[in-house]
């Protein structure tokens, strides 16, 4: 089984490290540049177009936070010069997942929280979610007994898969009409809230779909 670790260098508990790495404009650019592939401190500042002291200053305090890690190093006349990247996490089964330790389960999920906040805020600053009239924003607690919370995983599952398959279908549809590819990002989150309270009301539930709101 693939073994999850946790940082050994963090200077800040997981939980820390998650709400830092979203809460400046920088740090939330570099995350998902570097969700990409990796890049030398001297890249991501032409890529997020920000002074090269501004990004080498938040890159440290995200490779200290164990938000990042490097990729490699490599020597650039005469320098030792560290490409960075987000933190490649395993994929793991339930099985596997359930098989770590708590500490381990926390880290993974960390990561996956970090990198779908970031993503998600990069995209509402830039205006591509309002911009979007097929933009899909979904948001409710279910109270549910243990039977409905795993059938609310199953069904979360299923609909993974069907996305996985419609990536594959359009790659081979551009594949020959040449049309570019447009990144969706598709986030699932289906987890125990912290409190227990009725169901929301509506107006707190989001958007849901172009067709209700056009109702």
């Amino acid at each position: 089984m693939p073994k999850a670790t946790t940082n050994p260098v963090r200077d800040r508990s997981i939980e820390e490290a998650v709400s830092y790495a979203v809460a400046h404009r920088v740090r939330i650019e570099v995350l998902c540049v570097l969700n990409e592939r990796s890049y030398s401190a001297q890249e991501l500042a032409r890529v997020v177009r920000q002074p090269l002291s501004t990004v080498t200053h938040h890159v440290e305090e995200l490779l200290k936070s164990g938000s990042i890690e490097v990729a490699t190093t490599k020597q650039v006349r005469n320098l030792s010069q560290n490409f960075y990247r987000a933190v490649k996490l395993p994929f793991l089964s339930d099985e596997q997942m359930e098989a770590l330790d708590p500490e381990a389960r926390q880290e993974i999920y960390g990561l996956i929280l970090q990198a779908s906040i970031a993503e998600a805020l990069a995209s509402f600053s830039a205006g591509k979610i309002s911009a979007d009239p097929r933009v899909v924003l979904a948001w409710r607690w279910f109270n549910v007994d243990a039977q409905g919370r795993k059938d609310i995983a199953d069904e979360q599952a299923r609909s993974w898969e069907r996305v996985t398959e419609i990536e594959a279908e359009s790659s081979a549809r551009r594949a020959e009409s040449g049309e570019e590819a447009t990144s969706i990002i598709v986030t699932s989150f289906g987890y125990e809230r912290s409190r227990t309270s009725p169901t929301p009301a509506a107006h707190v539930r989001g958007k849901l779909t172009v067709r209700q709101t056009s109702l």
